[in-house]
């Protein structure tokens, strides 16, 4: 008995769900009927619950498999904010504000070191390496050190001290690069191939995005699957913004949501490639370095992340001026 419940536990539990959200459906139609409007607004609630359970089990919305592991950070289900007087500066009916920053690293990018950190776990990894000038090299330190996989992070010569000093907190091997970061991302890539580490650099690893998507899983949850009309979000080097872009297009492809909110794509004046190439409709180049944030200064990674067709539903930009 023990045995069969092991093997067909999972099938049980999927189809128990999808008998429940259907029975979920006749009482919102019948509470409808009779005109009990807070009872159906509770139950399609209850049922868009059970529908992204349904899918997560089944593993449509995340590239995890049984023998993922679990992370053991708490990453991710950070609070949004709504925010009326900015708003009411600004012009808009409605804003709201996404926390990242009660991230275990105080950054979004610990959804991609997680995700990173569990599939190494999966492929049996046990050294995990990027090249990276800030947040991703500290989430993924902090990250992988909580998991109890060793960390080599490749970072040029300029690099935050402070951003340095955490690598190190958290038991990274940091190795210094002379050079920009174009030169320190070619190197981090070659030990990375040479001594087999697994590779969490946003441009080669696939899943990055995928971890980078739950914060617009969360975002639709939390406006009750009503989609706003825009967003904005951070571009750096292109990963964060497609993955929020995956995000709702896979809500939107299961039928969760109803519409496509439009994006800001928001980057450094000093270095906006991306930007310039959906401004200018032109296909996407290098440019040079002349900044201060330090994340956009990634000008030479080729990105292919749903920018043509976050280009197709009319990605708005914003260059954010070096005194902002």
């Amino acid at each position: 008995m023990r045995e069969k419940l092991r093997k067909y536990g999972s099938d049980i539990l999927y189809y128990s769900l999808s008998f429940i959200a259907t029975l979920i459906v006749w009482l919102a139609h019948d509470l409808d009927r009779i005109g009990v409007l807070k009872e159906v607004d509770f139950a399609l609630e209850l049922m868009w619950w059970l529908i992204l359970m349904l899918f997560a089990w089944a593993g449509e919305l995340l590239p995890v498999e049984e023998t993922t592991p679990d992370t053991p950070l708490r990453v991710g289900w950070s609070p949004l904010y709504e925010e009326p007087r900015l708003a009411k500066q600004l012009g808009l009916k409605k804003l709201w504000v996404k926390d990242d920053g009660q991230n275990p690293t105080a950054s979004l990018k610990d959804r991609a070191s997680a995700m990173a950190v569990a599939k190494a776990g999966e492929a049996g990894a046990k050294i995990i390496a990027c090249s990276s000038t800030g947040n991703a090299a500290s989430s993924l330190a902090g990250n992988a050190a909580a998991a109890g996989l060793k960390t080599f992070i490749f970072v040029p010569e300029r690099a935050p001290k402070g951003k340095v000093a955490q690598l190190m907190t958290f038991g990274a091997n940091v190795i210094s690069v002379k050079g920009n970061y174009e030169e320190t991302f070619e190197l981090s890539k070659k030990a990375i191939d040479k001594w087999g580490w697994y590779n969490r650099n946003a441009a080669i690893n696939p899943y990055l995005s995928e971890g980078k998507k739950t914060v617009s899983l969360e975002i639709a949850e939390q406006l009750e699957w009503k989609m706003p009309d825009y967003l904005a979000i951070s571009v750096g080097d292109g990963c964060t913004i497609a993955g929020v872009w995956k995000g709702f297009k896979d809500l939107y492809a299961v039928g969760l949501i109803d519409k496509l909110p439009r994006l800001i794509s928001a980057q450094a004046e000093g270095c906006h490639p991306i930007n310039r190439a959906i401004a200018e409709d032109k296909p996407w180049e290098p440019m040079e370095e002349n900044t201060l944030a330090d994340r956009d200064k990634t000008r030479h990674r080729k990105r292919k992340y749903y920018l043509a067709g976050m280009c197709r539903h009319g990605t708005n930009v914003a260059g954010i001026p070096e005194q902002a």
